[in-house]
């Protein structure tokens, strides 16, 4: 029964990271072996499609683009949610309660259902073609998982430390940074991982707002650089995979601190 289940969970993970495998292999074939062979292996190895997308400047001038909406956006969600968190967690006030249901009732409000008015919205402001009108609107879809997350977090804090904090002559704005912040640490590296990841792979909200290739994110460019090589299929695997690699290794590195912070999130 052990053995079992070992080889269920093996046998799922190798369906996960079977794509994802062959595509950055696939970057290694020619066009011809891919044709010939499309599930061997590179024979021989060839590194001319990685090199002509690493050292072109259409991938990196992406990277950059993606790399400012992310950092962007996840600094946006983790001031604005911790502030937000703090608030509905820690004051007593009316309609605290309907306020956190709403950003609860955001978790089931997909962007696909607001696509069209918000690009109308996001022209209106003149920032349609802009990276500014993408970090926006994905702070804002941030910002619910970001609350349910810290709230927890935020509300577990005892409140003697307050009370002892209070008789110590520190103010509500010094609790908050001396104490609240250095304690929710956890919670903040979980949902500023989250918020990085979603952002670097948005690719519905940045195909709407984002009409020049100069300010396209990596998922568009994706996009783009298949549509103009289409026949040059190894070309395409190689720029993919590049792609992926950042978020990859960026979630593969913090994936214990996510784990960790919605453990504490749920205790909380």
């Amino acid at each position: 029964m052990k053995h079992s289940r070992y080889f269920a969970a093996l046998a799922l993970i190798g369906l996960m990271l079977g794509p994802v495998v062959y595509i950055i292999v696939g970057g290694f074939r020619t066009n011809s072996q891919i044709t010939t062979d499309p599930a061997g292996l590179p024979d021989p190895w060839v590194f001319e499609n990685y090199t002509g997308v690493l050292t072109g400047d259409v991938f990196w001038r992406q990277v950059g683009n993606s790399t400012i909406a992310a950092v962007a956006t996840t600094a946006g969600v983790v001031v604005l949610g911790v502030m937000a968190s703090y608030v509905l967690a820690r004051y007593r006030f009316r309609g605290r309660g309907a306020m956190y249901a709403l950003f609860a009732a955001g978790l089931m409000f997909p962007a696909t259902v607001a696509i069209t008015p918000l690009y109308i919205l996001i022209k209106n402001l003149g920032l349609v073609n802009t990276l500014p009108g993408v970090i926006l609107p994905q702070i804002a879809f941030g910002l619910p998982t970001t609350i349910i997350i810290l709230v927890p977090f935020l509300r577990a804090i005892p409140r003697e430390i307050e009370e002892a904090a209070a008789i110590d002559r520190c103010s509500r704005l010094g609790f908050f940074w001396r104490m609240v912040l250095p304690l929710s640490v956890p919670g903040l590296i979980t949902v500023g991982i989250l918020a990085f990841v979603n952002s670097w792979n948005s690719y519905l909200l940045p195909l709407f707002i984002l009409n020049d290739q100069d300010g396209f994110t990596l998922p568009l460019g994706v996009q783009a650089f298949a549509s103009q090589y289409s026949v040059d299929t190894a070309k395409v695997l190689a720029f993919t995979s590049l792609s992926m690699i950042p978020a990859l290794v960026f979630f593969s590195l913090f994936e214990r601190r996510i784990v960790g912070g919605l453990t504490g999130a749920v205790k909380g």
